[in-house]
Parts: C-alpha cells; sequence; structure tokens
C-alpha cells in the first residue's frame, strides 16, 4: 500500500501556491517567484522520494534562495546537493514575470546556494547518503514564494507591510499545519528565529490537533546564511552542538 503522507505535502503544496497567487504586493516588491508553480516538477520528485514517511524531525527554514529552491524547487535546494546527493533533477519552467537580474536556469544554473551547500553538506557528513538522512528527517520551507525588488536584491517575508504577511501567514500556515499533521513528528526545529516562531504560532494557534500539538517539540538551529557572522565561524560546529544539547546527534 502507499503512503497517503506524500500526496497530503503535495496537495498541501498546490493549495497553498494557489492560494498565494492571487496576492498582491506592493513596492518596493516588484516581481514575485513562485517554485512551487515553475518548479514543482522537482519539488514533487522530493516529496515523493523522501517525504513518504512519518518523521522524527522536520527542519523548516524561512523562504528560497536565490541559488537554492528558487532554481531547483527543493527547500536550501543548492543544485549540486540536489542532483548529487539526493539524486533528482526535473524540468524547471520560468515564471511568468522573470526580473532579468534573477534568471532561472533550473539544474543549470552555476552559482552555488551557501546556505543550501551547508545545510545538505552537514547532512551528507552526518549521515550518508541522503536516504539515511531523510529516514529520519525532512526540510521544508515556510514560505515558497521569492519577494524581489526593482534592483533585484532579495526582499524577506518578515519585512512585509502588516496587511501583506498578515495574508501570507495566513496561507503558510495552513500549509505548515497540514504538513506537521501529515509527518507527525517529534521535533519541529526552526532554522533561524523566524521559521521557529512560526512553528510556535502554529502549534499554538490550533491549526493543529491539539494532543498532536502537545507531544511536538520546538527548537532552533543557527541559520546557514553567509550574512551571519556566527554561521561563517562554524555553522556545522554550531549545528552539532545544539542537536546535542537537544539529544538528536545524528
Amino acid at each position: 500500500m502507499h503512503s497517503p503522507i506524500a500526496p497530503k505535502l503535495l496537495d498541501a503544496a498546490r493549495e497553498l501556491s494557489r492560494t498565494l497567487e492571487a496576492l498582491r504586493f506592493a513596492p518596493p516588491i516588484t516581481h514575485v517567484y513562485d517554485p512551487l508553480q515553475y518548479a514543482f516538477a522537482p519539488y514533487e520528485a522530493y516529496v515523493r522520494r523522501y517525504g513518504a514517511t512519518r518523521k522524527r524531525v522536520v527542519l523548516l527554514g524561512m523562504n528560497p534562495g536565490p541559488f537554492g529552491m528558487m532554481q531547483t524547487g527543493v527547500p536550501f535546494g543548492e543544485v549540486a546537493a540536489v542532483r548529487d546527493w539526493m539524486g533528482i533533477t526535473a524540468p524547471v519552467q520560468r515564471p511568468a514575470r522573470e526580473h532579468p537580474k534573477r534568471p532561472i536556469d533550473g539544474f543549470a544554473c552555476r552559482r552555488s546556494e551557501v546556505s543550501g551547500r551547508r545545510l545538505w553538506g552537514w547532512a551528507a557528513l552526518r549521515f550518508g547518503a541522503a536516504e539515511s538522512f531523510f529516514r529520519d528527517w525532512f526540510v521544508l520551507n515556510y514560505c515558497p514564494l521569492v519577494f524581489l525588488e526593482a534592483s533585484g536584491r532579495n526582499f524577506t517575508p518578515d519585512k512585509l507591510p502588516a496587511a501583506e504577511r498578515r495574508d501570507v501567514t495566513e496561507a503558510c500556515d495552513r500549509h505548515l499545519a497540514a504538513a506537521l499533521a501529515a509527518l507527525q513528528p517529534e521535533w519541529a526545529i526552526g532554522i533561524g528565529g523566524f521559521a521557529e516562531r512560526c512553528l510556535r504560532s502554529v502549534l499554538e494557534g490550533g491549526l493543529v490537533d491539539s494532543a498532536l500539538a502537545r507531544r511536538i517539540k520546538v527548537a532552533q538551529i543557527l541559520h546557514p546564511s553567509p550574512a551571519s557572522p556566527a554561521a561563517n565561524r562554524g555553522w556545522s560546529e554550531a549545528v552539532d552542538s545544539t542537536l546535542a544539547a537537544l539529544g538528536l546527534s545524528p
């Protein structure tokens, strides 16, 4: 019998994408990319291959990076990690409105996503094969959208004006609640403070069955962004230390 988990995750992702598609955003945002539309094929492959079983740990990121999920559709999806470690390649289309400074090259993208290289590189070193990591762990993003300013600069969801942020949050909260209900994790860990706050809000806000919400433990690991001085001083070691304190050492 096929697991119902992956179809539930994919249905929730499709519903999230449909809801977000109807939203509009004011300047300084000029372009909005949704990889769950133009890069759904590799995202679907990721979920079907690695998200079909219950997990002990779900790691949650904020939203796609320009050379990660924005290109491959996979959370923190640095091309080499997705293609070579996860064994996933699939067609990637283009957004309806593409920013000239942020082209979508899919798996032909030659830039490396530092955050994704750090995250998946850590997983490969600590667990070996991708199948070993995904046996008990899974990675999701809270928001699938990429917001770009006229300059091409990334605009993060936490900076959205209140009304716009509320609409995005409502949709992303429902998706996260559905994903947690499907995956039934023991731990939900935010990759950075924003993601941890999102997890706590969803689990404490009545969107998840109360028994499951009480059972899931929430924590945070350092975000692997190169903009973080702490991450640049030794991200893998910091994560190892945090996970060891939680009793989650690989």
